[in-house]
């Protein structure tokens, strides 16, 4: 009997360990060409199975992977362009913010200045350029009306809205500064942006270039005439009653109102059925305050008062500069004439009691703006 060969326990025969070997080999393989495949199609890895290459895009029927988080400038580039719409999204390396409106600004300008240079522009029978004063003459004046008197307005909608009005005001500060502010606080406050048309004196355009500037703000004679003309088109027109009597007299009277004339302002109103507006003004008496009176030089200059102040004339041109004093701009109550007959205006008596009317209730307004005030100056 021939020798057997001897197995040792637990080690299996060569025929079997080959068998597995070549199993072992194909398995390899197979899994091998599975991930190859699976690479190329780029389908992710199974948790249990990680592929060590990314896939290289989604293909047909399948999930892509997350993408790159955006960066911040690339998501602030598309929150504008989701904003502003592919349109009008702003151009690169331009501002972002507030150009358009400098832009617009310059561009206005440049208009306004070829209107100017070719003289295409309206001026009224009265010499009133509505766009030189909106643009240029109220941007001058604004300034001194805002940040040096501190103008505060009240009662601003007793103006009517449309039609004609008479706003009768007091009168002082030795220059009339008052009627400016007055235009001024009408012209910025009113909701239907209305524009007042004062009525000035003689002088006014008698002197050069206040002439001409006059003209063009929309101020005109005070006569009864050219105040009918401005009610009958529906404006608001402004008148003072003290006139120079108002605008020179002393500082030691300041705030006690002179005659208010023979009432033509009244008249006219009557004639036109269009209510008197009071206006009170406080603060212009002590922008001035009026110590003295040369009539002396005011005989030879033409004026009807020569002011002497604390500071003029001592201070020459220095002494000209207003004090900063806080001024209060109220309109009253409106006091309705369309309810008397057309011959009312021929009857002294009844202008003689509206006339003192109007003056008892700017008189008293006054009063009472003076007792709120807190200061001269704040």
């Amino acid at each position: 009997m021939a020798d057997a060969k001897v197995i040792p326990f637990g080690e299996e025969p060569r025929s079997r360990r080959a068998g597995r070997r070549a199993q072992g080999r194909g398995s390899k393989s197979s899994s091998a060409a599975a991930s190859s495949a699976a690479s190329s199609a780029s389908e992710p890895a199974s948790p249990s199975e990680p592929s060590s290459q990314p896939p290289s895009g989604p293909g047909p029927g399948r999930h892509s992977l997350s993408s790159v988080p955006e960066q911040p400038d690339a998501v602030e580039d598309r929150m504008t362009d989701e904003k502003h719409g592919p349109n009008d999204a702003p151009e690169p390396g331009a501002p972002r913010h507030g150009d358009s409106s400098w832009d617009r600004r310059l561009a206005e300008g440049l208009a306004f200045l070829r209107r100017r240079v070719t003289g295409d522009y309206e001026v009224d029978e009265f010499g009133y350029d509505k766009e030189l004063t909106d643009q240029v003459l109220m941007s001058l004046i604004r300034p001194l009306y805002e940040n040096y008197f501190r103008v505060e307005v009240k009662g601003i909608e007793n103006i009517p809205s449309d039609g004609g009005a008479l706003v009768v005001s007091n009168h002082s500060g030795t220059l009339p500064l008052d009627g400016l502010m007055m235009q001024v606080a009408v012209h910025d406050n009113h909701p239907a942006g209305r524009h007042l048309r004062l009525l000035a004196a003689d002088l006014v355009f008698m002197l050069p270039v206040v002439n001409e500037l006059a003209r063009k703000a929309g101020h005109t004679l005070a006569c009864a005439e050219d105040a009918e003309r401005l009610l009958e088109r529906g404006e608001i027109v402004g008148v003072m009653p003290e006139g120079f009597k108002g605008l020179g007299k002393p500082f030691g009277e300041r705030y006690k109102l002179q005659r208010f004339g023979r009432g033509g302002f009244v008249s006219t109103a009557l004639r036109h059925g269009v209510p008197i507006v009071p206006c009170s003004i406080v603060g212009a008496e002590e922008i001035y305050p009026m110590i003295g009176n040369s009539k002396t030089l005011a005989r030879l200059l033409g004026f009807p008062y020569f002011p002497i102040t604390p500071t003029f004339p001592w201070l020459g041109p220095l002494g000209a500069l207003p004090l900063p004093t806080k001024w209060t701009i109220q309109f009253g109550e409106p006091i309705p004439t369309d309810g008397y007959p057309p011959e009312a205006a021929e009857d002294p008596m009844l202008m003689f009691n509206l006339t003192d009317q109007v003056r008892e209730q700017i008189q008293h307004t006054l009063y009472k703006l003076l007792v709120q005030r807190r200061s001269v100056f704040f």
